[in-house]
């Protein structure tokens, strides 16, 4: 009997790492008597379904085919039999892409973000997580757009969503093995955000018990739908707020209140995010009924209906408590019948008369009466029927005939027959001639007539035309005057009249009292006269015209608008002074009525407007003088006037562009407090919010949709409400830049059987948008279609083309890409067939002359060693001047010399050529990589040449262009003899493409290295990090008098400064046993002869502006 034992192999002790897709193989030895019972197991119980277990007496083996990260973790070996039990456990690492981030919640939403939170994967893929990738997209599509590719933490706030729209979200984590598996938002996130209060609060009705409370909607919704209102109430003495109803219309009723006692109220919006902030009522309400007289709230009390007809007379009025109604008919208590009745409610009292008839007709008294007092209001209802029949009998007074078809102005003469069963009579003798028209009368008296001035010798009389014209033109006036001392009337116009409605009537004693009437002349004569005020004395009254002024009107005279402008300005002057209004700025309204007295002028404006606002200027003249003065500096306060334009729109792109207006002429009387913006595409009628206090006069509107045309309305607002709006020109959405222009010098080189590289140069030009990519395709001649070969953008201007078919034949065209689109792609290569290269074979051997004759010479060789890849095809003789010779020692010196032969034989050799040494040339370094990058200094490394030429590299040429249009030029004016040179005196944010060539001990210069592609000269910030061999998580362990090693590959730019400590402790650079190396890439804590001492906890220490990163390592000696 043997009690079980595992036998661990080293290997296993420590950490098993294995990549993803390959199989894992644990083969653990084991013993026991008898043969133990073999149990494998995982720490948390996860599955071994696609494990395959294979057991023997003497050892187990577990194999898991084509591993991923979930195979990571802890497998424990239990083994057991009648002596007793022994576990071991073996750690798995599988290097993989990560699993899925944890724990995606949603921490905020507004109206155009939602900010994301998440937690590291719980399987990081054997690797550190580099960065993550969210994702978003919206629920009516199946595809994801990437919002950021290289997130550093775990939340992000995605921006410039559409308010109102569905959004899902996805977060991926990514290492150096690729981008893991994906976590999802469950349901779809609306993008919106709790609404705004709602509008002004209304208090409807009052009783000793319930309260009836209006709203207005919220100014904005917050994106989604409302879908109620809660209503709060607070009783006074009382910090509590309960909630007394919950409606989905904006009114509520609220009962059950106390009588007597105080209570304010307020409501909020609720929507799919939450509840608003509350909009309260601004005044505390008490509950108790409330007492107002009746009164009636009628436009007009005539009611009429055509008779068979219905009629419904609604009669509104207000009164509390609710008053008792009672309708009277022709003084009498109006009887009630399903023809005609009267109902009432709490604010109206309803008259219905089915089928009216003329019964119906008359006066109806309404009557309202309550305990504040009664009211009463007539009412008429009148019947539209037929006329009944005349009363009889009928009465023959006298025979008449009317004639009918007559032509105005013309005269016409008549002439009347009679008529019996016998036949008509001899016609009676004919009538006089008549003019065919409308009969005319005498017009009436001249309207206001007056006297306007006096001299000594005249007076200035003036009138109106007569209200009544008696049916025929005014023809003219006739003027009469009386002199009181003899009371005879005398005319002052020809007997015809004058045409004008004013005179002087002349030729009049000085000192004289005189009185006049005026006439108006129609063609039916002279009408009724109309005399003038009182009596004038014929004198010169001389007075300079003057005008008294307020002091109200001397200050700024506010006027609401709609409000009526009054200016009233009592004058004085003789003769009466001519009055006129004016305003500064403009003209005064045809709309204004002036009236002008010897002693006052007023102007009235009805229904004033901003435009009324301004200065009014008023002017006295008469024979004595003039007399100007501003009356008065009106204000009128009314909604602003538009903003001033026209609109500026500038920026603009595929989705953005920018406004700018000036400030109304007309503020309303009021500062402007903000501006309201509204869009509307050209396509639709309606008008969209974009922005509801814009404080400047500019705004930048965002989420717009590309190729639509936009037009835009500001609004100005001041405290009296929104004023008339300006709009701009249509605007269509699209960006500056197009598309850019197609490569050039598409070039196909490194032809294998299953691969090619193309190669190309830059567009002639990249649309106004720097290319951000290139699009390379193929087509096989075979095909018809063009596939892309590369899965993502590539930056470089050369691909290598893979997994190509042996012996087809390819062509290849390249299209460039900006933030426009893709441009139009390249002209099309020639086709080239896939195959391995093939050269020129070697020399044959063995070359010797087999047979001659008088004119001939059999030669006879051996097959070269070497075909060139493919099948010699024949063999020809040199009959050029020129001749490459093969199979020199490299490094020997020749010199050659050269014979001519013909049929005579071979001539005289020629001069001896110059030494040459046999030696290839170096091959180009590798590709120039930019390890460190800042705004004004670029530091390459590169790798020496694969084969320097045989003689050792002594330094290296670096040269740079700047793009898109430099040319290659030196960037090192030294010998370079390090793989590694820093680039200076750069200029910020130009971009660079850098390239390296070797020179080897012969002179020879090598081909320049493949170029750096686009670097931009820009400092660029990257926290500092450390890779660490995972040996470093545990304990490390050594032995006195050994020396151990602490390093680590550090990054971050710019380049970290690298400090190393020792229980908190920073350590010297270099001392007897320890020393610290570090480069930009490496440091090395090397401790020698290490003593019980240096056993503790290290921690290497890196800093940079990007941040700090500290890395422990636990040493026991």
């Amino acid at each position: 009997m043997l009690p079980p034992e595992i036998e661990l192999d080293a290997e296993l002790r420590k950490v098993v790492t294995i990549r993803a897709c390959c199989t894992l193989r644990l083969f653990v030895p084991i013993k026991g008597r008898p043969a133990p019972e073999v149990k494998w197991t995982r720490e948390h119980g996860e599955s071994l379904d696609r494990a395959s277990i294979e057991s023997t007496s003497s050892y187990t083996l577990l194999i898991v085919e084509n591993v991923n990260r979930f195979d990571s973790g802890k497998y424990i070996l239990t083994i057991e039999n009648s002596s007793g039990s022994k576990t071991a456990f073996v750690n798995v690492r599988v290097l993989d892409t990560p699993g899925a981030p944890q724990d995606l919640k949603i921490k905020e939403v507004t109206k155009s973000s939602v900010t994301l939170t998440w937690e590291p994967p719980l399987i990081d893929g054997g690797s550190k997580i580099k960065n993550y990738i969210v994702e978003k997209r919206e629920s009516t599509r199946k595809a994801y757009s990437t919002v950021n590719a290289n997130c550093h933490k775990t939340s992000w706030k995605v921006d410039s969503l559409q308010e109102g729209c569905n959004y899902y979200f996805r977060v991926l984590a990514e290492n150096e093995y690729g981008i893991g598996l994906p976590v999802e938002t469950s349901e779809s996130i609306k993008v919106s955000e709790r609404p705004l209060p709602p509008g002004k609060i209304t208090l409807l009705d009052v009783t000793r018990n319930s309260v009836t409370l209006s709203w207005e909607k919220p100014e904005h919704d917050g994106g989604s739908r409302i879908l109620g209102y809660i209503v709060e109430m607070q009783s006074k003495g009382s910090e509590k707020w309960s909630t007394c109803a919950t409606v989905k219309v904006t009114e509520a009723t609220i009962t059950g209140l106390i009588q007597g006692e105080e209570y304010t109220f307020r409501v909020s919006a609720q929507n799919e995010k939450g509840i608003s902030d509350p909009r309260q009522l601004g005044i505390p309400v008490i509950a108790k009924d409330l007492v107002i007289p009746p009164a009636f709230k009628l436009l007009f009390t005539t009611f009429s209906v055509l008779a068979g007809e219905d009629l419904k007379v609604d009669v509104p009025f207000v009164g509390r408590p609710k008053p008792a109604v009672s309708w009277h008919k022709d003084n009498v208590a109006l009887r009630q019948t399903t023809r005609v009745n009267a109902e009432s409610s709490e604010n109206n009292t309803v008259l219905t008369i089915k089928e009216a008839c003329k019964e119906d007709v008359g006066s109806y008294l309404v009557k309202l009466t309550n305990s504040a007092g009664e009211a009463t209001e007539t009412l008429n209802i009148v019947v539209l029927d037929k006329p009944g029949p005349p009363t009889g009998p009928v009465k023959v007074d006298e025979v008449t005939a009317d004639m009918t078809g007559l032509i105005e102005n013309h005269d016409y003469e008549y002439r009347v027959s009679a008529e019996n069963a016998a036949g008509l009579s001899e016609p009676s003798p004919p009538s006089t001639y008549y003019k065919a028209c409308d009969p005319i009368y005498k017009p009436g008296p001249p309207n206001n007539p007056k006297v306007t001035d006096v001299t000594r010798s005249s007076v200035f009389l003036s009138w109106g035309k007569p209200i009544y014209d008696g049916g025929s033109e005014i023809q003219g006036y006739i003027v009469e005057k009386c002199d009181v001392s003899d009371g005879e009337w005398a005319m002052c116009t020809p007997p015809t009249g004058i045409k004008n409605t004013h005179m002087e009537v002349e030729k009049l004693v000085e000192k004289h009292e005189y009185k006049f009437r005026v006439c108006a002349v129609n063609k039916a004569g002279v009408g009724e006269h109309a005399d003038v005020p009182g009596s004038v004395i014929v004198e010169e009254k001389m007075e300079a015209p003057d005008l008294d002024l307020d002091m109200e009107l001397r200050k700024i005279v506010n006027v609401r608008a709609g409000g009526s402008l009054r200016l009233f300005v009592p004058i004085r002057g003789r003769p009466t002074p001519e009055v006129k209004w004016g305003k500064v700025e403009g003209d005064i309204r045809e709309a204004a009525i002036i009236d002008t007295t010897s002693s006052f002028t007023s102007l009235v404006l009805d229904n004033v407007n901003r435009f009324d606002s301004g200065k009014y200027t008023l002017t006295l003249e008469n024979s004595s003088g003039t007399k100007s003065a501003f009356v008065i500096n009106v204000k009128v306060l009314d909604r602003p006037g538009p903003p001033e334009g026209p609109v500026q729109v500038t920026g603009v792109t595929a989705e953005k562009c920018a406004l700018a207006w000036g400030p109304p002429l007309h503020d309303g009387g009021s500062d402007i407090s903000h501006y309201i913006v509204e869009k509307r595409e050209t396509s639709r009628l309606a008008w969209t919010v974009v922005a509801s206090e814009v404080l400047p006069t500019m705004l930048k509107v965002t989420k717009l949709l590309e190729g639509n045309e936009y037009v835009f309305r500001i609004m100005a607002v001041n405290k009296y409400g929104v004023g008339e709006p300006l709009e701009s020109a249509p605007v269509m959405m699209r960006n500056p830049f197009v598309v850019p222009g197609p490569p050039k010098a598409l070039e196909i080189t490194n032809i294998t059987k299953d691969s090619m590289t193309v190669c190309w140069t830059r567009p002639d030009s990249d649309g106004g948008s720097e290319i951000i990519g290139y699009i390379v395709e193929k087509r096989d001649r075979a095909g018809i279609r063009w596939i892309k070969c590369n899965k993502r953008r590539i930056t470089d201007l050369r691909l290598r083309v893979t997994g190509l078919t042996e012996d087809h034949e390819y062509e290849f065209r390249v299209s460039a890409e900006n933030a426009a689109g893709v441009g139009e792609p390249s002209q099309v290569s020639p086709y080239f067939k896939a195959c391995d290269p093939m050269f020129k074979p070697g020399p044959p051997t063995n070359a010797h002359v087999v047979d001659t004759t008088k004119s001939s010479v059999i030669l006879g060789w051996s097959k070269p060693i070497y075909d060139g890849g493919c099948e010699i095809q024949g063999y020809s003789l040199i009959v050029d001047t020129k001749y490459k010779t093969d199979g020199l020692e490299e490094g020997l010196e020749y010199e050659f010399r050269v014979s001519a032969e013909n049929i005579v034989g071979i001539g005289k050799v020629s001069k001896v050529s110059e030494l040459y040494v046999a030696r290839d040339p170096c091959d180009p370094p590798g590709r120039p990589e930019a390890i460190v990058v800042t705004r004004s200094n670029i530091t390459l490394k590169w790798k020496k040449p694969e084969y320097d030429g045989g003689s050792k590299i002594t330094g290296y040429i670096v040269e740079k262009k700047e793009l898109p249009d430099g040319r290659w030029m030196k960037a090192s004016f030294t010998n370079v003899l390090e793989t590694e040179f820093t680039v200076s005196g750069l200029v910020e944010n130009q971009r660079y493409e850098f390239r390296v060539i070797a020179r080897n001990a012969a002179g020879c210069l090598s081909e320049p290295s493949e170029s750096t592609g686009p670097i931009t000269a820009r400092d660029e910030i990257e926290a500092p990090g450390a890779s660490l061999d995972p040996k470093y998580r545990d304990v490390i362990v050594v032995h006195a008098g050994e020396t151990f090693v602490l390093e680590a590959d550090i990054h971050g730019k710019p380049i970290p400064d690298v400090t190393w400590s020792k229980d908190g402790k920073d350590l010297e650079e270099t001392t007897a046993r320890m020393e610290i190396k570090s480069t930009i890439e490496k440091t090395t804590l090397t401790v020698k002869d290490c003593i019980r001492v240096d056993g503790g906890h290290y921690t290497l220490n890196l800093k940079n502006v990007g941040g700090t990163k500290s890395i422990p390592i636990t040493v026991k000696v």
